[in-house]
């Protein structure tokens, strides 16, 4: 099995922490998103929505990263244990729940707030952000985790019970990604922090700090993108966001 990553993509880091973590045999081949290489040739050839993470065992591909999690699953039952996705109906629904959320809500608030502290971090410098739009960001993140929190997490240790699932790891990958830019989600949260570190654990600490150290120093990123020459390919798409 060949798993295309890049660690800077939260979809990768929670493929990544799933097939380290439960031991599934993989190799890992690297798509510098910075360098543009998702456009290449080579990778066009694994996937032709050139976007990471992708998939390929032997002649099959998959290209979604929920898709790829529970593929990983059902294929590996002898590696993965079953807390990672239930069998029990009403677990796995809570699961599924929470994977159909996230793409519109946590993962789309989450990867705004990222791309706009980067930018008042003057880190992009050709992209100016209005900052009605920056504050309509942070604020749509705030009443977003307010809701994970609310309807998600509740009272219990993890999303879907007293056992992590696939649902945390998508939520915590989604949820580190502001934090990379130096905004801690986490201040003044202690439910919110006590759930992370659960998760951590349950992870370990060495293998989720490895996962995450990319985007701990999103600070050369920025640089990265335009020595490699992206910076102008990318900079439509984010003033898109903006306006």
């Amino acid at each position: 099995m060949e798993l295309y990553l890049d660690l800077h993509s939260q979809p990768c880091r929670s493929v990544y922490l799933l097939a380290k973590r439960t031991g599934i045999p993989f190799t890992f081949k690297s798509v510098d998103l910075s360098a543009g290489q998702q456009f290449g040739e080579d990778f066009g050839k694994v996937s032709v929505v050139r976007k990471v993470p992708a998939m390929k065992d032997g002649d099959f591909i998959l290209t979604e990263s929920v898709a790829i999690l529970q593929y990983m699953v059902e294929k590996f039952p002898q590696l993965v244990p079953g807390h990672w996705y239930p069998s029990d109906l009403q677990r796995r629904a809570l699961v599924n729940e929470f994977l159909s959320w996230q793409h519109t809500a946590l993962r789309a608030h989450g990867s705004k707030v990222f791309c706009v502290t980067l930018l008042l971090g003057g880190m992009v410098p050709c992209v100016a952000v209005p900052k009605e739009k920056m504050d309509s960001a942070l604020e749509d993140l705030k009443q977003t985790m307010d809701l994970f929190q609310s309807k998600f997490l509740k009272d219990s240790s993890f999303i879907a019970g007293e056992e992590v699932s696939l649902a945390d790891l998508v939520a915590i990958v989604e949820i580190m990604q502001p934090v990379g830019t130096g905004l801690d989600v986490f201040e003044g949260q202690p439910a919110l922090s006590a759930w992370r570190e659960r998760v951590k654990k349950v992870i370990g600490e060495e293998l989720f700090d490895e996962a995450h150290q990319s985007i701990m120093n999103v600070d050369c990123l920025a640089k990265t993108f335009q020595d490699n020459g992206m910076l102008e390919f990318l900079k439509p798409r984010i003033n898109k966001m903006f306006t």
